[in-house]
């Protein structure tokens, strides 16, 4: 739940490094993700004494946060709930060029504990409103080994991190609270592309073509119950097929290089952008749905766009942005094949000397009929809205209030209205 194309830290918005790594890995990832790019940016609030400073600086960045989603489901035809997801995440990056004289060599790993209750299961969504929820665990989450040459424009990786980290990213998901837009394309799953926390042994290239354009491939083990299969995270799992995700992207005002998979407020000076298309292909068994014999292979295509569209200052990052996202596999293996996702977010709109956004999100979900059984009416396509306002209120403390709209829940007929906020502390 976390991570890079080409930005750096995990599954907050908010899963924040600087490099080629971190391009993968966001700045402000998933909910409760940390920094999880290769090699340490910059020192994290609480100075332990000057300790955090000096490890800093010998190449050495430890980062601890405790992240919480809090929802109720005001309005919906369910006995109201409220539903509490809670993070903590342990995360470390090594340069080992500042620390043995070794260039270009990059350790990181992370590990968390999760837990909490999950209202989008309980509301019956297919778009969940916390980007954070899945299963109550306490594990390892991924670990890697990457180096870069040529100035960062060629880097590969090895390990065990997740897909959705790195491909089908939302680069605004540090701006919104709901699952694809918080996170990553929720069909991304599809395909069994890992997600973290349980994420699985991988690989990956990435390489800058050209100043504006990268493209990366990663191949990952798509281990179908991966909670089960390896609970600890410390025993990785090779029992899965090999899944193969590629993806190419344009960054118009920035260097490919520079661009993090999840952005940060650093990274939205200007009018900086990300234009991304990927693939992702599981070569294995799949069961088609007019057929129980089973088929071979599945496959999903996705396109994201972000952009910068006004800024009160060209050079600086106070005005206004928009994304925009869908996804694509074929209808007749998978019951939720398409998702689409848009939105705007307005930087800085209050007058005050902390950090703030606000967050306008859309989310479709379109259900495949032919999964319906003879005769049955069609499913309606699920829609989502939510408003959201972030606040960064202390160097170690940022508040995210949220309301989100959700008509014909599940497929069906039904409304639900959430409220509630994100938390998240960074120690």
């Amino acid at each position: 739940m976390s991570v890079p194309v080409f930005l750096g830290s995990q599954r907050l918005p908010v899963r924040f490094p600087t490099s080629l790594a971190d391009s993968a890995t966001g700045a402000a990832p998933r909910p409760g993700q940390s920094r999880n790019g290769a090699g340490p940016a910059r020192p994290s609030p609480g100075d332990w004494g000057g300790e955090r400073t000096r490890l800093f600086e010998r190449g050495v960045e430890f980062d601890f946060q405790y992240v919480s989603d809090s929802l109720w489901n005001i309005k919906s035809e369910q006995k109201e709930r409220f539903a509490s997801w809670n993070r903590f995440r342990w995360t470390v990056d090594i340069d080992f060029g500042a620390l043995t004289g070794q260039q270009g060599l990059y350790f990181h790993a992370t590990a968390l504990w999760q837990g909490g209750g999950n209202l989008g299961t309980y509301l019956g969504l297919l778009t969940s409103p916390s980007g954070m929820s899945s299963a109550n665990t306490c594990r390892l989450d991924s670990w890697w080994i990457e180096k870069r040459w040529l100035d960062e424009r060629i880097t590969a990786r090895v390990g065990q991190f997740a897909g959705q980290d790195f491909y089908g990213a939302q680069h605004y998901a540090a701006s919104f609270i709901f699952e694809p837009m918080g996170y990553a394309l929720g069909n991304l799953s599809t395909t069994f592309e890992s997600f973290d926390p349980p994420s699985t042994p991988a690989m990956e290239i990435r390489v800058v073509a050209l100043r504006n354009l990268y493209v990366k491939s990663m191949v990952l083990a798509a281990v179908r119950s991966p909670f089960s299969q390896n609970p600890t995270g410390l025993v990785p799992q090779f029992n899965g097929t090999p899944v193969s995700v590629s993806e190419i992207g344009f960054t118009p005002g920035k260097k490919a290089s520079s661009v993090r998979a999840f952005d940060d407020v650093e990274g939205r000076k200007g009018y900086s952008g990300l234009y991304q298309f990927g693939a992702s292909y599981n070569p294995g068994k799949f069961t088609a749905s007019t057929s129980a014999t089973p088929r071979s292979g599945n496959y999903l295509l996705y396109w994201i766009a972000s952009q910068a569209l006004w800024r009160v200052d060209p050079k600086e990052a106070k005005g206004l942005d928009a994304t925009f996202a869908y996804d694509w596999s074929p209808p007749s293996v998978n019951r939720n094949n398409t998702l689409l996702t848009a939105g705007l977010r307005f930087n800085e709109p209050l007058p005050l000397r902390i950090h703030n956004t606000m967050a306008l999100g859309y989310v479709r979900n379109n259900l495949s009929p032919q999964f319906l059984p003879p005769g049955a009416p069609a499913g309606k396509t699920e829609q989502g809205v939510e408003f959201n306002t972030l606040l960064d209120v202390l160097p170690m403390l940022l508040l995210q209030p949220v309301i989100q709209y959700y008509a014909n829940v599940g497929g069906g007929a039904r409304r639900a209205v959430v409220f509630g906020f994100r938390t998240k502390v960074e120690f």
